[in-house]
Formats: structure tokens, C-alpha cells, sequence
């Protein structure tokens, strides 16, 4: 999940809401990734595919896969033995030799019957982490499922951004709202009839679910518009000025766990 809003739970945050949402929002997330000034076709998807390096022969489990388009583009490229488990089950409908799609939420990783004693060399988050109920179980079930000298590739949106949307909405300041623990509401910027209810995290929650999961991170990205793609979308460019982006985060296992 990506660009301009994240979705990460539907009126409320409460278990099994959050995949409720992406249900109703998987089909306007796919048409607002495909638009010609997507962030994620500007900034995220190629700065993902940079840290992911040559897949030429490696096996890729994308988690909270959407459509699947990512996933098959890396098939295409090389990667081989490929899964995508995505709760909507919205899949391509033609997709490359070697790429299977699950219908199965995230939140319940260690216990989709067909991934069952499988390993991957790459695991991707692409902006599905939020919906994890359980994020350090979901991480961990993510981690036993890889390859020796496998990684995971996980993306976030940057908290800022949500911090200074609240701040201006609520008169308060970017520390109040950074540090805040009370769970927020905002219509969704893929489709204005879902309102979404978040609850805010910082960056030190992030590395402490890391670490708790047994990962260590190896290289964290804040990607940012090419100095031409700037000049060509000066509206996106001023979004990310104040909201900043995504954070992109390379994980492997600790090897004391």
C-alpha cells in the first residue's frame, strides 16, 4: 500500500477490521497506483526494486500482495518459485510461469496450509505492515519462513506525515501528535466514502517490533522524488515536502535467535 494515504483500518482498529478495509480499498488502491504521478510508481516501487537487487533465481513471498502486479514484474525479471498472499484475492488474471497467488490475511501468516514449511530468500511488506493485529507475530512467522541469507524488504509510511496532518487539524503541535498513543480517524485518500481509524506509531516503535520479531536492520531508505520528477509533478513534490514519504527497511534475522 502506498502514495498518498494508507489505509490501516475501516471506523475502527479493533481485530480483523483492518483487513475488512482493505477488502473495500483494494480496487481504488490499484487504480491510484496506476496513475501516471502515483508515488509509488514515481518514488517507492523504484527505490523497493533497488534494495532488492537481482532476483535471478530467487524465490519471493509477497505479503499483502494487492493485485499481485509487483510480484509478477519480479517473476518476469527472474525470481522464481513465487508466492503473493493477499486477503482480497483481486489477482491478475494472466500472470508469468512460476508465480502462485493465496487468497490469506496476513495476520494469520503461520497458519496458511499452503506456505506450511516453505522458505522464500526475499519477503516483502510493500505498505501491508499496518494491518498486522499481532506485528511481532507476523514478522516472526515471516522470519522462519526464510531462506538462509534470505531478507525482508518492509515499507511504512513515514509517521510524520500522520503527525503533521493531526497537528494541523487539531490545533496542537508536530510533538503532541507524534508522541500521541490515541487512535485517529481520517477519510481515505483512495476512496472519501471510507473513513479510517489508525493508530499512530514512531519510529523506535518500529525498530523495537524489529527487534522483539529477532531482526536486525541492515540498510533503512527514505526515498524522495528524482530532481526531474519533481519538475514534472510540482504538486506531488510539495506533498512530499511536508509529508515526507514512505521509510523502507531491509531486515534479516538475528543470529543469536
Amino acid at each position: 500500500m502506498s502514495d498518498d494515504s494508507q489505509a490501516t483500518g475501516s471506523h475502527t482498529d479493533s481485530p480483523g477490521e483492518s483487513s475488512q478495509a482493505w477488502l473495500e480499498l483494494a480496487p481504488d488502491y490499484e487504480r491510484a497506483r496506476a496513475r501516471e504521478d502515483s508515488l509509488d510508481r514515481l518514488v517507492e516501487w523504484p527505490a523497493q526494486r533497488e534494495l532488492l537487487g537481482d532476483v535471478s533465481g530467487r524465490s519471493v513471498l509477497d505479503v499483502g500482495c494487492g493485485n499481485g502486479g509487483k510480484l509478477a514484474e519480479l517473476v518476469r525479471g527472474g525470481a522464481t518459485a513465487s508466492v503473493g498472499v493477499d486477503v482480497s484475492g483481486n489477482f491478475l488474471k494472466a500472470s508469468p510461469p512460476d508465480l502462485e497467488f493465496i487468497q490469506g490475511d496476513l495476520c494469520e501468516l503461520d497458519s496458511v496450509p499452503r506456505l506450511a514449511g516453505r522458505r522464500f530468500d526475499r519477503i516483502l511488506f510493500l505498505q501491508s505492515f499496518g494491518y498486522a493485529k499481532d506485528p511481532v507475530r507476523t514478522l516472526q512467522a515471516a522470519r522462519a519462513m526464510l531462506a538462509d541469507d534470505g531478507f525482508i524488504l518492509l515499507t511504512k509510511t513515514q509517521p510524520i506525515r500522520y503527525a503533521v496532518e493531526q497537528a494541523e487539524q487539531n490545533g496542537t503541535s508536530l510533538g503532541e501528535e507524534y508522541f500521541s498513543a490515541e487512535p485517529f480517524s481520517y477519510l481515505s485518500g483512495w476512496n472519501d466514502q471510507i473513513t479510517l481509524t489508525k493508530r499512530p506509531y514512531t519510529i523506535s516503535d518500529l525498530i523495537n517490533v524489529f527487534s522483539a520479531a529477532g531482526l536486525w536492520i541492515e540498510t533503512a531508505t527514505e526515498p524522495q522524488l528524482s530532481e526531474d520528477a519533481g519538475r514534472r509533478y510540482p504538486h506531488k513534490q510539495a506533498w512530499m515536502n511536508k509529508y515526507l514519504g514512505i521509510l523502507i527497511f531491509k531486515l534479516r534475522p538475528h543470529p543469536s535467535h
